[in-house]
């Protein structure tokens, strides 16, 4: 179908219009204009006052002529004088309370220099004739007056002299700016050095064994040696307590740890605050130095009924350099060097040179599944947090099909990838969303179901192997832990994991409502440096009363 032709019929603009009218009636109507506005300017001048004298009639027309209602309008420095209040006297040209107040705000900046060029005679001077141009503007105010010419004349002549000795002493603007210029470039250099003494001593302070821990390890080591009975509580175990280890129906936790004292707190925490203990199973790994000591103390405590399983890594014969990354890694000369001896990249925090990241310890999270081969779903523990609540809760909580169930901590900008992840690299920058969200280790829900079928510890190797050269991230085990679970994560609600108690401040109604309170940075509970407000939730379920504990922390 053919469109109708379109139509305008908007209305003619007026200069259409007017160009459409014949030339001499617009000729006409200009002139009238142009007469309209000559006799509305007359009036607007007007005539002098009937009731005015001829005399000031003709005084006053020449200054009307200048001053007409038109023209009469109120000035910029009108409207700032009503605006900021200010009265006749501030605004004289020979007003002596001005003059007095403008030098009394100059001798404050010049008695700051003075004292920077500890010519600090000079700075009393200026103090002490400030002081005296301050009273008499008090003593004016007081009295409701003006300050007089005998009042301020010797005051402001002193105050002049001391001014322009200022000024010969070179106490001048852009001198002062490039002082504190200098001052602020020192202080900052300062600060980042005394920043960086801090980090340096608080790292060595955090890697350090304290006294008390190192006693621990050495009196339950005699006391593992020395009773046959401590043994047999690990050897002879019964059938039930072997079918424990791996029943599914029970709620498993898995810890990996060097530190019992810190870890006899994680289970004692969940044990004390679980509504069925008899059914909470703790699998534990540590090393062969604290294999022996670990057995001691958990024979020797019995924790509402909680079965415990105690391994040591060095059992785990496949975990070795052909299979694992990191082991690899530490075959390599360069990386020892840097990691051991610190005399790699100089560049480099302290806190990345630590060989901890680098320990098995650290990174037997990522073989969970192989672990613990006939177990469907498990928590993880680090060995730094409190429990307040019971967790088994979580052992139903509906993944949706991810591996993981972590609490999120992108609230700020700073737990994105983009600040865990060099995504300056090609690799990093072509898989991985630079402000996804991060999550934390410490407390986490792994369906192993889920894992082993998603190959998640494959694709942790993938990446560990890329970054053989640091260049991907530094260290740690977060960073691969976000590119191995990336998009296998189901957030939990952050009341399961409340985190920051070792390094900022938290909000004490967020602690109440926790159910697992996590330690991280460096200041521990356990340590010295650790932050004292929070170290109470630790210590209640720390036994004090047990013998060795009193021995080694209470003397």
């Amino acid at each position: 179908m053919r469109r109708r032709p379109f139509l305008d019929q908007r209305r003619p603009s007026f200069k259409r219009r007017w160009q459409q009218r014949p030339w001499w009636v617009r000729l006409a109507l200009s002139l009238l204009l142009a007469l309209a506005c000559v006799l509305l300017l007359a009036v607007l001048l007007g005539s002098p006052d009937p009731g005015a004298s001829p005399s000031t009639s003709t005084a006053s027309s020449g200054s009307e002529a200048t001053s007409s209602p038109l023209l009469r309008q109120r000035s910029y420095l009108g409207g700032i004088t009503d605006v900021l209040n200010m009265t006749d006297e501030m605004l004289s040209a020979r007003s002596f309370s001005r003059q007095l107040m403008d030098q009394i705000y100059l001798a404050k900046t010049y008695v700051v220099v003075a004292k920077e060029a500890n010519n600090l005679q000079f700075a009393a001077e200026l103090s002490a004739q400030m002081r005296r141009a301050q009273s008499i503007l008090a003593h004016a105010a007081a009295h409701g007056g003006t300050v007089l010419e005998q009042e301020a004349e010797k005051a402001i002549r002193d105050m002049s002299v001391l001014l322009f000795q200022a000024q010969q002493l070179r106490y001048d603007s852009g001198i002062t700016i490039m002082k504190l210029k200098g001052q602020i470039q020192s202080l900052e250099e300062k600060s980042k050095a005394e920043a960086e003494k801090s980090t340096k001593y608080g790292q060595i302070a955090a890697e350090e064994l304290p006294k008390g821990l190192y006693c621990l390890g050495v009196r339950l080591t005699m006391e593992w040696f020395k009773s046959s009975e401590l043994q047999r509580k690990f050897s002879d175990r019964s059938p039930a307590v072997q079918n424990n280890l791996r029943d599914n129906s029970l709620y498993h936790f898995c810890v990996f740890s060097d530190n019992i004292l810190a870890v006899s707190v994680v289970v004692n925490s969940t044990a004390i605050n679980s509504k069925h203990p008899e059914k909470i199973v703790f699998h534990l790994v540590t090393d062969e130095l604290n294999y022996a000591p670990m057995r001691a103390w958990f024979a020797m405590s019995d924790y509402r009924g909680v079965t415990v399983e105690i391994q040591k890594v060095e059992d785990f014969t496949w975990l070795n350099a052909s299979y694992v990354p990191v082991l690899k890694q530490l075959q390599n000369t360069a990386t020892q060097k840097f990691y051991f001896s610190g005399s790699g990249n100089r560049g480099t925090p302290i806190k990345f040179r630590n060989p901890k990241y680098l320990s098995m310890l650290n990174h037997l999270r990522f073989y969970i599944p192989e672990i613990y081969p006939e177990l469907q779903k498990v928590i993880f523990l680090d060995d730094d947090i409190v429990v307040q609540k019971d967790l088994s809760e979580l052992f139903t909580i509906n993944l949706n099909g991810n591996v993981m169930g972590a609490v999120e901590t992108c609230m700020e900008t700073f737990h994105r990838f983009h600040k865990y992840l060099n995504h300056s690299h090609p690799l990093i920058r072509a898989h991985f969303d630079p402000d996804a969200c991060g999550w934390a280790f410490g407390m986490n829900v792994l369906d192993l179901v889920e894992w082993r079928n998603k190959n998640v510890t494959g694709i942790y190797h993938y990446w560990q192997e890329r970054n053989a050269d640091h260049t991907l991230w530094k260290l740690g085990s977060l960073p691969p832990g976000l590119l191995a679970f990336y998009g296998l994560v189901e957030a939990l609600d952050p009341k399961w994991h409340v985190l920051g108690l070792g390094y900022t401040t938290v909000d004490p109604a967020t602690i109440k409502e926790g159910a697992v309170l996590h330690y991280n940075g460096n200041m521990k509970p356990w340590l010295k440096i650790g932050m004292e407000k929070y170290k109470s939730f630790w210590d209640n379920y720390v036994d004090y009363s047990h013998p060795l504990i009193q021995q080694c922390f209470m003397r």
